[in-house]
């Protein structure tokens, strides 16, 4: 009878790998045919106006798409950015530009994003826009979210969202996603590729 136990629980853990395989393997073969134009970002920031076609030549943005009320994803995802950011050389550090264009315009006012940004470093930046022009920039990017209502909650509702990193030139193109990951070697490797 015990064998039986141990069988079973072998099966289930061959197929949560084999689910959990396919899955990362769907996301590695979508991110190949998806349709990610990314292009111009243009939106009000907590340094004024902010537009990819700011950076210089030689500089390229990592941009992350999410909230600053976001429990866990948002913070890791910018932790992450800093973590990399540490580990470049001063000369490399400089020619990147993280950041962080907040889903939630209804709570992430500009104020709210400097302070939150602010947290990571003062190189972060933190832009919003209006709903239109989120949308059409997300769009642009792969990038999808949704609000979900708690109203048991004080926040009133969360939002659900991709949470790669985009490496952006001036033109817009981009030149590398990274996907999520609580450790920053993904991102490093791209940022040392793409400099």
């Amino acid at each position: 009878m015990k064998r039986k136990g141990i069988w079973a629980g072998v099966a289930v853990i061959v197929l949560a790998l084999a689910v959990g395989g396919l899955g990362w393997y769907q996301q590695l073969a979508g991110d190949a045919d998806s349709d990610m134009r990314g292009g111009p970002v243009e939106l009000p920031s907590t340094r004024g106006d902010f537009s990819l076609s700011q950076l210089e030549e030689d500089q390229l943005a990592v941009l992350f798409f999410g909230y600053t009320y976001c429990p866990d994803v948002c913070p890791m995802s910018m932790a992450v950015v800093r973590q990399a950011l540490s580990e470049l050389d001063e000369a490399s550090r400089e020619r990147v530009v993280p950041v962080m264009v907040s889903v939630d315009p209804e709570r992430d006012t500009l104020e709210r994003l400097a302070e939150y940004t602010g947290f990571f470093g003062d190189a972060f930046i933190g832009a919003t826009g209006s709903e239109a022009q989120l949308e059409e920039i997300a769009e642009r990017y792969g990038v999808v979210w949704r609000r979900v209502e708690t109203p048991e909650s004080a926040m009133a509702y969360t939002i659900d969202h991709s949470s790669s990193l985009y490496l952006v030139d001036r033109e817009g193109r981009i030149l590398r996603r990274v996907l999520y990951s609580p450790a920053p070697h993904g991102l490093l490797s791209a940022l040392r590729d793409a400099l």
